[in-house]
């Protein structure tokens, strides 16, 4: 008899990351509100990230030191490579084995209280005797997780996938909130442009508002995929949602990242929790266009505004330009933000932060990115980069000229060409790259740079006195008149041969007309 030859097995295809979370919402549809539809599917992706951490480090060990239970079950043998160890009813695999289980609910509150309880870097991130009181059925929570179990492990490293999600929620359920708020997940590619500019390879960096911890991710994967030494670095931020803070928590504990993000949250202007903070790097991306962020009468005489003047109540974006200023080491410190496009030219109070910024000499670069580089908004900002040292030096081996009185402006409007999985404009290693090489050329005491039309341009503070301390790049880039690149007499007469065509048929058209109704005795001439 013939055997029947067998079939390979298709290949599995990857669902995307908003296909499964689609599939979550689908679940808890009419069944919880939307935070608590968000957290359900937060903590679910935890406990499957520490669970893939801790499963991959015990096959270490077993590679390492053999199969000896002593050892598999020695929770030093994971924390030393900043693993959780987790219990057997904590692990991922357990939990996926009882998924059918009908108190799998009380399984997962108590694995995340048995986690928060022997990793004290976790205390206060998890939520806890959650999902007893979720108020869904045992069978959606399996659902829950058989979705979740489909999300690859090389995603949560390929991406800061907790801060994704986040924003992902932030998108489909909280979309007006967070607009209003102003505050939108910083996606990767510009939190590693940002990296490649300052270059925090050492030393202390800081957020004024680090939402879910996703710069301090990102920072430290460059830090690492240029062979530094993460240890080197130390964190320092500030969040005022708890929610937010504690997914921040959440999220660098689980990638062993040791922080200091104050006692508690709270706003960076009117209760800064890190007052006495000086760091050697900042990176943020600020709520944008953030307004009532002080009362009318408060914070006027606040030592970090001490002679640029008070922000206005209406709009955030110049305080937060001086706070980061205040933090910022004086002799060297730099820092890489984000800011809506319209702090470049912004009136009244902040014309005159801004002049006395150029007169003080702390901008080194602006940088306006192209629109639609956010996950939840086509909104175009501008990185701003702030330095309190542009004299002659050697930096990281290279030689950097006097760059006193001078600022780069950089233009990259019409780099939008690199769209990542249909839904945003981003940036691949090889334009980061470019951006990097202007800068740096700029900054270089060799000459290696120059001034590119509808690109970049070096410009001296005379020049921005004279365009009344604007930073919109566009007053100081050249453009270029492409249709004087028209040859007139060449296109008028191609247009001239097609209009003679067009009416040569139409011609054609109406004498067949005619022609058709004499035909049947109906002339219409």
């Amino acid at each position: 008899m013939n055997k029947v030859a067998k079939r390979a097995p298709k290949p599995v295809k990857e669902l995307s990351l908003e296909s499964v979370l689609w599939n979550c919402r689908v679940v808890l549809r009419n069944k919880c509100n939307k935070p608590t539809n968000r957290d359900a599917v937060l903590a679910l992706i935890f406990l499957k990230f520490a669970g893939d951490k801790f499963e991959k480090r015990r096959q270490e060990i077993i590679a390492e030191e053999g199969d000896i239970p002593v050892f598999l079950e020695k929770p030093s043998f994971y924390l030393a490579s900043n693993v959780f160890y987790l219990n057997e009813t904590s692990r991922w695999s357990y939990i996926v084995k009882n998924a059918s289980d009908d108190k799998i609910a009380v399984m997962l509150d108590q694995a995340m209280a048995d986690i928060e309880d022997k990793n004290e870097s976790l205390k206060g991130a998890l939520p806890q005797r959650f999902f007893s009181s979720l108020g869904v059925n045992s069978k959606d929570i399996k659902s829950l997780i058989d979705e979740i179990n489909k999300i690859s492990e090389e995603r949560f490293h390929e991406k800061d996938l907790i801060g994704r999600v986040y924003e992902y929620f932030l998108q489909q359920f909280a979309m007006d909130e967070a607009k209003e708020k102003g505050e939108f997940y910083t996606p990767k590619a510009i939190v590693n442009l940002i990296a490649e500019l300052i270059e925090p390879y050492k030393g202390r960096i800081y957020d004024p508002c680090c939402g879910s911890g996703g710069m301090f991710v990102q920072s430290l994967k460059f830090v690492e995929s240029h062979n530094g030494n993460k240890n080197n670095i130390s964190i320092f931020g500030q969040e005022s949602d708890p929610d937010t803070r504690r997914l921040a928590k959440m999220n660098l504990a689980i990638r062993g990242i040791s922080n200091n993000l104050g006692d508690k949250n709270a706003s960076s202007f009117t209760d800064d929790r890190q007052k006495d903070l000086k760091v050697d790097f900042i990176m943020a991306n600020p709520p944008f266009n953030l307004k009532a962020w002080r009362g009318e009468d408060e914070l006027t005489n606040d030592p970090r505004w001490s002679g640029y003047g008070t922000p206005p109540v209406s709009n955030a974006n110049y305080a937060w330009i001086l706070h980061i200023l205040s933090k910022l080491d004086v002799s060297n410190g730099i820092a890489g933000f984000l800011l809506a496009n319209g702090a470049l030219g912004a009136g009244a109070e902040e014309y005159n932060i801004r002049k006395q910024l150029i007169e003080n000499d702390k901008i080194e670069a602006i940088i306006v990115l192209p629109r639609e580089m956010f996950y939840s908004t086509d909104i175009s900002v501008t990185l701003w980069i702030l330095n309190n040292n542009k004299k002659p030096r050697t930096l990281n081996k290279r030689k950097l000229r006097d760059r006193q009185n001078e600022v780069l402006f950089i233009d990259l409007r019409t780099w939008n060409k690199n769209v990542y999985e249909k839904s945003y404009v981003t940036f691949d290693d090889s334009q980061i790259a470019a951006v990097k090489k202007i800068y740096t050329n700029w900054q270089s005491a060799e000459k290696g740079y120059k001034n590119v039309p509808e690109l970049c341009k070096s410009v001296k503070i005379t020049d921005i006195r004279k365009n009344d301390y604007s930073l919109v790049p566009s007053k100081y880039i050249k453009f270029i008149d492409h249709d004087l690149d028209i040859d007139y007499q060449k296109e008028m007469k191609r247009i001239q041969k097609e209009m003679k065509d067009i009416l040569k048929e139409e011609k054609k058209s109406q004498e067949m007309l005619e022609s058709a109704f004499k035909g049947i005795g109906y002339g219409i001439k």
